[in-house]
């Protein structure tokens, strides 16, 4: 560890290391414009409409950060970029603290290469606000550390630490692994315990619950709807607790981690975790190992459980840079650490292509198991919606007049798609949700939807998706909505279409004059959509 004490003069590679940070971050942006939003990102920014402090999946800062941007994709992402932009800062900061400028330098190469950059420092999901949080807690832990213990110094960087804390926990709730993994550190290491004399870390603890207050206040008025849904998410009933199933989605997981770091690098990091545990010169470096081995030890026991998303053990990465980079910064062997580089650009590059030009669909992958290309195509079917809708305002003979519209879909990431297409077409006065009929409870079931504020002789156009059924057979959605309207027509097919090629297919149903009521427990179950 660098002396605290000592003066730093701007060096050459500190220098680089920043201009490594801006060049990446403007390559963020630009991706940032070019891509439509995913189906995520959409429903993220249908919270933003309606900014609270907590939400049914996740806590509110999400929404909070779309809310400062605009109405185009890159509006919507541009504060996360920046807060991937403050990340990175963040970790800079830490790794030059921890081994100099070099190392400084090596973080920002990490931080750049990382094919988890690609997508988690560009796209407006929680993972952005949770990661540029984390950064700074790590940050602000290691500089309280490094000041002597109850100085001023001190007490300032735990309480910004506090503050990141409260900003994480305000992003994702997993982000109490951070702070707990500290505790355990410095609870096990000598030289760290008298740290708990001190009022600095219990400081950090007010200061983080005050921040995260709301939320708390928030969940308390919900009957503890989000934290009972991210509970079952993660730790529910197993749907599989056989031994190969277990093992399946350990591999999942594992094979996730390396995906996301890149395989050579993967492995760098883990040895670097590995060797700063087994290290005995700083503790911080220890405590630091430390983090990383919680968040995934974590992850590694609720995949035992359910299966375990790429990105949700992503912030054990945060801190095994700072290794890596401080520990490649003191070593003449880097023959691999290029390497790994080298790959993990080519990876993110690769990335962006797919990304940008839908390149993964054209060289044969099934657009149902392309992620990005569940992104493109949504403005065109928002479009044949709104058609629909001007056909169902058309009463047949005998029909009554319909007083008002809505649009639909099943699912709540196509509601969400549909809502933002027509938003930018401009018909923010046709009212969309979801009817979750056939998938999971989501934030939809909260506000104010078509049950509660629809009045009998409105009409509904529901999109859904076109499946290899018998002609004659209706969709479950359909069947199950049939007791509460006057008729049900189906309306023109729609069809996801972005550079040439054919993404998707969906069906407008026409349901004229509600009559009232709405499926509820009474109704025979449908199937959970895939």
């Amino acid at each position: 560890m660098t002396d605290p004490t000592a003066p730093r003069a701007v060096s050459s590679s500190w220098n680089r290391a920043l201009l490594v940070l801006a060049v990446s971050t403007a390559l963020r942006l630009v991706m940032a414009a070019l891509v439509p939003l995913t189906n995520d990102e959409a429903y993220y920014w249908e919270w933003s409409r309606r900014l609270a402090a907590g939400y049914f999946d996740h806590p509110p800062a999400i929404a909070w950060l779309i809310a400062l941007g605009g109405d185009t994709a890159f509006g919507v992402r541009l504060g996360a970029v920046l807060a991937g932009a403050l990340a990175g800062i963040a970790v800079l900061r830490t790794a030059r603290r921890l081994g100099g400028d070099d190392a400084a330098l090596w973080a920002s190469l990490l931080f750049a290469c990382l094919p988890l950059a690609a997508a988690g420092y560009v796209l407006a999901t929680p993972d952005a606000p949770l990661f540029s949080a984390l950064a700074w807690t790590l940050h602000a832990v290691v500089e309280a550390l490094s000041q002597p213990a109850g100085s001023r110094s001190s007490m300032r960087w735990w309480s910004i630490a506090g503050v990141a804390i409260g900003v994480a926990m305000l992003s994702k709730y997993t982000a109490v692994l951070i702070p707990a993994a500290i505790a355990l550190a410095c609870a096990s290491h000598a030289s760290l315990r008298p740290r708990f004399r001190e009022p600095g870390p219990y400081v950090a603890v007010a200061i983080a619950s005050v921040v995260l207050a709301p939320n708390l206040w928030w969940n308390a008025t919900h009957d503890w709807t989000s934290f009972a849904f991210q509970l079952g998410h993660g730790l529910g009933t197993p749907r599989s607790s056989g031994f190969g199933a277990v093992l399946n989605r350990e591999l999942n997981l594992l094979g996730g981690q390396a995906g996301l770091t890149s395989p050579i690098l993967f492995v760098l990091l883990v040895g670097a975790v590995w060797r700063a545990l087994r290290q005995r010169q700083s503790d911080v470096l220890r405590l630091l190992g430390l983090v990383s081995v919680v968040v995934a030890m974590f992850f590694a026991w609720s995949a035992t459980r359910k299966n375990v998303e790429a990105n949700w053990p992503a912030s054990a990465w945060l801190s095994a840079m700072v290794l890596l980079a401080v520990e490649t910064a003191n070593s003449a062997r880097r023959g691999w650490m290029r390497g790994g580089l080298w790959l993990g650009a080519v990876l993110v590059v690769l990335v962006y292509l797919d990304a940008a030009t839908l390149l993964a669909p054209r060289l044969g992958l099934r657009p149902g198991r392309d992620p990005v290309s569940q992104a493109f195509g949504w403005d065109g079917v928002a479009r044949g919606a709104l058609d629909a809708t001007r056909l169902v305002s058309i009463p047949g003979r005998g029909d009554p007049a319909t007083r008002r519209i809505w649009v639909a879909a099943d699912r709540y990431q196509q509601a969400a798609q549909l809502a933002w297409g027509l938003h930018r077409a401009g018909a923010d006065s046709i009212g969309v949700f979801s009817t979750n009929l056939g998938g999971r409870a989501n934030q939809y079931d909260l506000w104010p939807g078509f049950r509660s504020s629809a009045a009998p002789g409105d009409a509904l156009v529901l999109v859904l998706d076109e499946r290899a059924v018998a002609a004659d057979t209706e969709p479950a959605p359909i069947a199950a909505l049939a007791p509460y309207f006057s008729r049900i027509d189906q309306g023109p097919p729609v069809v996801r279409f972005a550079h040439g090629l054919l993404l998707g297919r969906q069906r407008a149903w026409l349901l004229r004059d509600w009559r009232g009521g709405w499926p509820g427990h009474s109704t025979p179950s449908i199937p959970e959509s895939r």
